[in-house]
């Protein structure tokens, strides 16, 4: 039975993007690179594979939006299958987060906003800091 190349649809979506290059990869499938960085990558078989932070990938992992990587499941590597056309927005959309984070793109947070989170300050609100 032929299995259908998501990754194909995938690569076309991908390889529109500002200063992405679509490269063999070595392993098998295509990678998407922005400058010298790799986006990601898809292998024969539709997996999609990311580098992220070990924090998002703990993140996204935990979301249920990726499995972590098959033999480097404490890396960054993140792994997505694509088992059918409607899991092709989902790969999109981390491929997607994956170059907005490279390119610097990701928008921070105002100070605000950060100095009013409690996990980042053990536990202490604002209003516990001294004046």
């Amino acid at each position: 039975m032929a299995t259908t190349d998501y990754g194909a649809t995938v690569t076309e979506i991908v390889r529109q993007w500002d200063g992405v290059e679509v490269l063999p990869h070595r392993f098998g499938g295509v990678e998407y690179r922005v400058g010298k960085r790799e986006i990601g990558h898809v292998h024969v078989g539709n997996v999609a594979d990311l580098l992220v932070s070990v924090r998002m990938r703990r993140d996204l992992v935990a979301a249920g939006r990726a499995s972590a990587h098959h033999t480097l499941p404490h890396s960054g590597w993140i792994s997505f299958r694509i088992r059918s056309e409607h899991d092709v927005p989902a790969a999109v959309e981390l491929f997607r987060l994956n170059y907005d984070r490279l390119c610097g793109n990701v928008l921070k947070p105002p100070m605000n906003q950060v100095l009013g989170r409690a996990s980042l300050l053990a536990d202490r609100s604002v209003d516990d800091l001294p004046a």
